[in-house]
C-alpha cells in the first residue's frame, strides 16, 4: 500500500514538474517573439470558450404554450412564492404542519371543466394537474435545487433537471418530496411529487410532441384536531406545565384520535402532439395543424383508522374493527383538433373530444333509513362522453381578443363552459383586460357518491349541474397599481355541511349566491425601500351562512435592499404583515378530507407578523424567516380551522440554487 501511495506522489510530482516546464517554455517562446506572444495565446485561449447562453434562452413554456424565461433575480415576489406549494399564498391559511391542507380566505378556483371532478378537494392543494406541468427548452444542462427546513423532524426538497440533448429533443425531471413530522401529536405529513417531461421539434418544424408522466403521493396523518381537553390547553386554561404556564410544548396538548391517516395517490400519461399540413412562414399567412391529445389519468384516495374513533366523534361503524375507506377514478380522455392560423384572421383551434371515467369503490351498500325504508347505495359512476368545442385568438386594431369553450354533447352527464374577452396595452406600463365566463358542471363525485365504514358517510345524491356566471376585469399600471375586480352569480352551490344530528351531508343551496371581490396590487420603491401591499375585499350576497369568507384579507411589506460587499451580494430584509377580518371559517373533516360550512365558530381578526432576511449570491438564493414573529412573546391562540391551531412563532432556512452546466 505504501509503495502505491509513493508511486502515485511521484507520478503528480512529475506531472507537476513538466506542466511548469511547458509554462516556462510558452512564456520564454513568447518573449523571444519568434510565433506567438504571451498575449496572443491568451486571446486565443478566451476564443476557445464558449460564450455563457444569455438566461433569456432558457424557456419555460406552459400547458398554454406561454413561454417565459428563467428569472433567478431575488425580488419580494420571490419571498412571497418561498413555500411549500412555490406559489403565492395571499388566499391560503395553512395548517400548523407543512403539507397539511389549507383554509381558503378566497374560495378556490378549478380549472375549466365538463366532467365532475375527484373528491378530497383538501388534499389536492400540491396536486400538479394538467396545468400544472412545465416543459422547457435549454441550451445548456439546467439544474434547480429548492431546500426549506419544516417542522420539528423533516425537510423539504424539490430538485428540478432539464437538458437539451439536441436543439430540437428536451427532457426534464423532478422530484419534490416533503416529510414533516409537526409539533402537535399524530400530524405527520410525508408527501411526494415525481414528473418527467418530454418535448421535441423535427427538422422541418412540421411534427410537434411533448408528453409528461406524473405520479404522486400525499399522506397525512390525522388525528381530528384539539379535544376539548385540549383546547383547553392550548387556550391555557388547563394545568400548568413549563415556566410560562402554558401547554407550550404542543406535543402535550390533547388531540382527538392518534390513529388515522388519509394518502391520496395519483398517476398520469399525458400525450400532446400535432402536425402541419401548412406550416406558417415568413412567406406563408397560413397555417394549418391536426393535433391530438390524450389524458390517462388514475387517483385513488384512502381513509384508515386502526379503531373506531373515540366519543362517537365521527358516529358508529359498521365494522368492528379497522375502518378502511378507499375510493378511486379513472378517466381516459382523448381530444383531436384541427388549428388554422391566418395572420389577419387569427387562430381559430376546433376541438373534439371523449373521455371515458370510472369511479367508485367494490360493494354495493344496503342501509335502511330512519323510517325503516330500505336505501341501496351502488359502487359505481362510469360511462363515456363526448365534447365538442373550440378556442380563437386574434389581434385587431391593438386589442387582444380571445375566446374558448366545450360543451358535452353525449353521455350521462352535462356539462359546458366558455369564455371571451379582450385585453389592450396602452404601452408597457399600461394594460387592461375584460372577461366573461360562464359554466355549468356537475357537483364533484363525492357529492354525487360516497361510501366509508362510518354509517353517517354513506349517499347516493342527484344533484343539479352547479351553474356560475362571472365577469371580471383587470387593469395593470406598471409603475402605480394592478386592480382586479371580478362579480360572480352561483346557482345550485354544492356544499358540505353537519345537520341537526351533527352528521356531514352534502348540500346543494336553493338561492343564487352573488360575490364580489376586488383586489389591489401595488408596489412602491423609494431609495432602497420597499413598500408591497397587497389588499382584497369580498362581498357575499344570498346564499347565508353558505359562503363564508373574510370580507378583507392584507398583506403589506415594508422591507429594505442593497448590493454589498462590492455587488458580490444582493440583501433584502423586513417584515411582512398579514390579516384577516374574523369570520365562521370552514372546518376540516379527515374522512372526506374535504372543509365544510359551519357557522358557530370564528377564526381571523389577529394579525400575524414574519420577519424576513434573504440574500442572492450568484444563482443562488438564500431565505431566512422567523414566521408569526409575535406569537414568541405571547401565548398563541389562534386557529387556522375550527379545532386546527395556527403556526407558532418558528425560525425557518431555505434556499433556492440554479446550476447551469
Amino acid at each position: 500500500m505504501r509503495k502505491n501511495i509513493l508511486f502515485i506522489v511521484a507520478l503528480i510530482s512529475a506531472s507537476v514538474v513538466c506542466a511548469q516546464d511547458r509554462n516556462q517554455e510558452g512564456a520564454a517562446f513568447g518573449r523571444n517573439g519568434d510565433r506567438n506572444s504571451g498575449k496572443s495565446l491568451r486571446q486565443r485561449d478566451s476564443k476557445d470558450k464558449k460564450e455563457k447562453p444569455p438566461i433569456t434562452e432558457y424557456k419555460i413554456i406552459s400547458f398554454k404554450k406561454d413561454t417565459t424565461y428563467l428569472d433567478t433575480t431575488l425580488t419580494i415576489q420571490k419571498d412571497y412564492k418561498f413555500n411549500y406549494l412555490r406559489r403565492d399564498d395571499f388566499e391560503l391559511l395553512p395548517i400548523h404542519n407543512v403539507g397539511q391542507t389549507y383554509n381558503s380566505l378566497v374560495k378556490r378556483e378549478e380549472s375549466q371543466h365538463v366532467l365532475p371532478l375527484f373528491g378530497a378537494r383538501a388534499r389536492h392543494f400540491n396536486f400538479m394537474e394538467t396545468e400544472d406541468i412545465n416543459y422547457f427548452q435549454v441550451p445548456t444542462p439546467l439544474t434547480e435545487i429548492y431546500f426549506r427546513t419544516t417542522f420539528e423532524q423533516g425537510q423539504q426538497l424539490d430538485a428540478f433537471f432539464t437538458v437539451n440533448t439536441s436543439p430540437r429533443l428536451n427532457l426534464s425531471i423532478a422530484y419534490k418530496g416533503v416529510r414533516s413530522l409537526g409539533k402537535y401529536q399524530h400530524a405527520l405529513t410525508s408527501t411526494g411529487n415525481f414528473r418527467a417531461t418530454g418535448s421535441y421539434i423535427t427538422k422541418n418544424d412540421r411534427y410537434r410532441i411533448r408528453t409528461h408522466f406524473v405520479s404522486q403521493d400525499l399522506l397525512n396523518e390525522e388525528n381530528g384536531g384539539l379535544s376539548a381537553e385540549g383546547l383547553d390547553q392550548y387556550l391555557s386554561r388547563g394545568e400548568f406545565i413549563g415556566e410560562a404556564g402554558e401547554f407550550s410544548d404542543r406535543g402535550s396538548v390533547s388531540v382527538n384520535f392518534e390513529n388515522a391517516e388519509s394518502i391520496l395517490l395519483g398517476k398520469r400519461f399525458y400525450l400532446d402532439h400535432e402536425y402541419a399540413l401548412i406550416k406558417k412562414t415568413d412567406s406563408t399567412n397560413t397555417g394549418l395543424a391536426i393535433g391530438h391529445i390524450m389524458d390517462m389519468t388514475d387517483k385513488r384516495f384512502r381513509f384508515d383508522q386502526t379503531a373506531i374513533a373515540p366519543n362517537n366523534l365521527l358516529g358508529s361503524a359498521y365494522v368492528s374493527g379497522a375502518i378502511a375507506d378507499n375510493v378511486a377514478l379513472e378517466d381516459f380522455s382523448n381530444q383531436v383538433f384541427v388549428d388554422f392560423n391566418n395572420t389577419w384572421l387569427g387562430r381559430l383551434k376546433l376541438i373534439g373530444g371523449s373521455s371515458n371515467y370510472n369511479y367508485g369503490y367494490n360493494t354495493i351498500l344496503n342501509q335502511v333509513d330512519g323510517s325503516g325504508n330500505q336505501i341501496n347505495i351502488t359502487n359505481r359512476i362510469k360511462g363515456d362522453v363526448y365534447s365538442v368545442g373550440g378556442e380563437y385568438e386574434n389581434n385587431y386594431r391593438g386589442f387582444q381578443l380571445f375566446a374558448d369553450g366545450m360543451t358535452l354533447v353525449s353521455g350521462d352527464f352535462t356539462g359546458n363552459y366558455f369564455n371571451a374577452g379582450a385585453g389592450y396595452e396602452l404601452n408597457e406600463n399600461y394594460r387592461g383586460e375584460a372577461k366573461i365566463s360562464a359554466s355549468s358542471v356537475a357537483p364533484n363525485y363525492n357529492f354525487l357518491l360516497y361510501q366509508s365504514d362510518y354509517v353517517n358517510y354513506n349517499w347516493q345524491n342527484d344533484f343539479d349541474n352547479t351553474e356560475t356566471q362571472k365577469i371580471q376585469f383587470r387593469i395593470k399600471a406598471k409603475k402605480i397599481a394592478e386592480i382586479e375586480a371580478s362579480y360572480e352569480t352561483i346557482d345550485n352551490y354544492a356544499y358540505f355541511t353537519k345537520n341537526t344530528d351533527s352528521v356531514i351531508v352534502p348540500l346543494q343551496s336553493a338561492e343564487s349566491i352573488d360575490v364580489l371581490k376586488v383586489k389591489l396590487t401595488q408596489g412602491l420603491k423609494f431609495w432602497k425601500l420597499g413598500f408591497d401591499n397587497t389588499i382584497m375585499y369580498q362581498n357575499v350576497q344570498g346564499g347565508d351562512g353558505i359562503y363564508n369568507v373574510p370580507e378583507i384579507v392584507t398583506r403589506n411589506s415594508l422591507y429594505y435592499q442593497d448590493q454589498w460587499f462590492k455587488k458580490a451580494l444582493f440583501l433584502q430584509t423586513g417584515i411582512t404583515f398579514r390579516y384577516f377580518t374574523s369570520y365562521t371559517a370552514d372546518a376540516y373533516d379527515p374522512v372526506l378530507s374535504e372543509f365544510y360550512v359551519q357557522n358557530e365558530e370564528e377564526i381571523g381578526g389577529f394579525p400575524q407578523v414574519d420577519l424576513f432576511f434573504n440574500a442572492k449570491i450568484r444563482q443562488t438564493r438564500i431565505f431566512f424567516k422567523v414566521e408569526n414573529f409575535g406569537e414568541a412573546f405571547s401565548q398563541n391562540q389562534e386557529f387556522s380551522a375550527p379545532g386546527y391551531a395556527t403556526r407558532d412563532a418558528v425560525l425557518r432556512f431555505g434556499i433556492v440554487w440554479n446550476f447551469f452546466l
